[in-house]
């Protein structure tokens, strides 16, 4: 119920019942089960769309710890809470933290996916993504081009992904002092 109530924009609502779902797992769960750990990151995730990033900040923690204890590093749902705490540490302008977490995540991704997964290449996306945020264009730049190439190729040129990684191709592009690139990248 309270991620349906959060769907529909339901915030406070949400977190009421996440914040009492939490508290009555943990009473009958424990602090490790599969469904108690969904919730955390749900309620995170909440957190996070409501601005309280350093309330999400501890969940996400907790989440990806006792995931890395009990699935591994290599298991999805660990690699969702990865891209989880290092999207909100991005947010909170935590950078330098946030890099190894996703750089983490795309090594993983291509272990264990492949390098034309969809994970995967949302993950380059994302440490492109960071590397432009930090200033490493010329970094980035052969990651997005990998990135896109590989979402063309898998999921086609309409995709939201492929679009999404047209578009941060263009946002570097325009960065580099490209315009006339990223205007066509556009086209």
């Amino acid at each position: 119920m309270a991620s349906l109530l959060m769907k529909m924009g339901e915030l406070q609502e949400a977190r009421l019942l996440f914040e009492e779902g939490l508290r009555v797992m943990r009473e009958t769960l424990g602090d490790r089960h599969p469904t108690m750990l969904d919730t955390i990151n749900n309620m995170a995730l909440l957190l996070t769309e409501m601005g309280e990033l350093h309330e999400a900040r501890p969940l996400f923690e907790e989440g990806l710890r006792v995931k890395r204890e009990t699935l591994g590093d290599r298991h999805l749902d660990t690699l969702i809470l990865i891209k989880n705490m290092a999207t909100l540490l991005t947010e909170m302008g935590e950078l330098q933290e946030a890099r190894p977490l996703f750089e983490e995540g795309l090594r993983v991704c291509r272990e264990t996916l492949g390098d034309r997964h969809p994970h995967t290449l949302e993950s380059i996306n994302n440490v492109a993504y960071l590397l432009m945020e930090m200033g490493e264009l010329q970094e980035a730049r052969p990651l997005l081009k990998e990135g896109l190439r590989g979402s063309r190729e898998t999921l086609g040129d309409r995709h939201p992904s492929t679009l999404k990684l047209i578009h941060n191709m263009a946002r570097l592009l325009k960065k580099m002092g490209k315009l006339q690139e990223a205007r066509l990248m556009l086209e």
